[in-house]
């Protein structure tokens, strides 16, 4: 074999093994044998070569390689977040749409139609009382009997309360239907709990209604605030009423009293209310503040609008705004005046004869229980000693061990 074949086979053990199946070739085939194995010697020198010439190329596929772990967390961890927040958003809107259902698909005899989308007026205004959900349905009957009916949701009483007022058209006339209630011209608005409805057409009859009742969701039936009945009735247009909640209800209806000086901030709401005088509309407004030392801090900031007419009684602050008959405006003004009733809870004193009677009958009853316990406790025993004896005893005892210790045994 030429050397150069003995040192290529020396060179590359693994290739050893093949080199008698080469020997044992044609002599065409021994040359090309000869010729691929000098192309491997180039090959592989040419191979170490690059393998020296790229150090800096291996050390950055190196870095590569150990930035690729962290990467491929990180890349994990952010399908994740994705997968996480796909998932809440769909239960966010799936809640939100079991929700926002209020009217229920039956309610005796009437069929509900397609849920139908309410415009909000005054969206502003809806989120300062606190809107939560609204809906609107058609009912019929199989008797052709229709009506539509409209509901809103809101926080909480008191919101109803406002929006009530908010919705009452200035034709509306009380009603006794609830302690909230108008009837319109087509139909009646009234309140139930922080609920506000609206119905037009055939007015459902009371066993409909607490079928009604008995499916909504998130009822709160707290009390109507008192601030509600402190304007006084002689001379108030009718449905002029607005309960303020905020700066956005005030500044419907009084834009002259800036939100600073009501200071809403501090918990406090009002009553407002407009008066028929003989030189026109007056516009008046009752402020509820938490304690008597806010309202007369608050009084002094409304005496400082211009035209304003100020009185502070407790908690209260009432004000009017460039009345249009000043006169009329201290007669309304002096009608308000708040009262505070003071209850103490305290124990009602009672005599001491009757006292100690009452002891000595609790000692007679404590002594009797005592005494029955001990009767029935004893009837017990001795039915289990007589039972026992009769059923489950198997030897027979002596009744009574005898002595006999005074008797003469002796023959003396």
């Amino acid at each position: 074999m030429p050397r150069g074949l003995k040192a290529a086979t020396n060179q590359r053990p693994g290739a050893s093994g093949k080199a008698p199946s080469a020997r044992r070739l044609t002599p065409a085939a021994s040359s090309g044998a000869q010729a691929a194995w000098l192309l491997t010697l180039a090959a592989g020198s040419e191979a170490r070569s690059v393998r020296r010439l790229t150090p800096a190329a291996s050390s950055e596929a190196r870095s590569v390689r150990r930035l690729t772990p962290t990467a491929s967390r990180e890349a994990r961890s952010a399908r994740r977040l994705t997968s996480v927040a796909g998932l809440l958003a769909i239960v966010v809107l799936l809640s939100g749409a079991a929700q926002a259902a209020i009217f229920p698909d039956h309610l005796g005899t009437f069929q509900k139609s397609s849920p139908k989308t309410i415009g909000i007026p005054d969206k502003e205004l809806y989120d300062e009382y606190g809107l939560e959900a609204t809906e609107s349905a058609e009912y019929a009957s199989p008797d052709k009997k229709r009506f539509s009916a409209t509901a809103w949701r809101l926080h909480d009483s008191t919101g109803a309360l406002a929006l009530f007022d908010s919705r009452r058209p200035p034709g509306a006339v009380p009603s006794d239907f609830a302690q909230l209630a108008v009837r319109t011209s087509d139909g009646i608005i009234f309140v139930f709990g922080n609920y506000v409805f609206q119905f037009t057409g055939t007015i459902p009859d009371q066993p409909t209604l607490n079928e009604l009742y008995s499916q909504l969701a998130r009822v709160e039936n707290a009390p109507l605030p008192a601030l509600s009945t402190f304007l006084p009735q002689d001379g108030l247009v009718a449905n002029s009423e607005r309960y303020i909640l905020g700066p956005v209800s005030l500044q419907r209806v009084e834009p002259g009293i800036p939100p600073s000086v009501a200071a809403f901030h501090l918990g406090a709401e009002a009553q407002f209310g407009e008066y028929q005088t003989p030189k026109g509309v007056l516009k008046l407004i009752i402020f509820d503040y938490p304690t008597p030392s806010m309202a007369r801090e608050q009084a002094v900031e409304f005496q400082k609008i211009p035209g304003a007419v100020v009185k502070r009684t407790g908690p209260l602050v009432v004000a009017t705004v460039n009345p249009p008959d000043a006169d009329a405006a201290e007669r309304i003004l002096s009608k308000i005046n708040y009262q505070a009733n003071v209850t103490l809870n305290e124990p009602t004193p009672q005599s001491q004869a009757k006292g100690l009677a009452r002891m000595i009958l609790n000692i007679f009853v404590l002594a009797g229980i005592v005494l029955a316990f001990c009767v029935v406790g004893g009837l017990g025993f001795a039915g289990y000693r007589i039972m026992s004896r009769k059923m489950w005893r198997k030897e027979e005892f002596a009744e009574m061990i005898v002595l006999g210790l005074g008797k003469n045994t002796g023959g003396k």
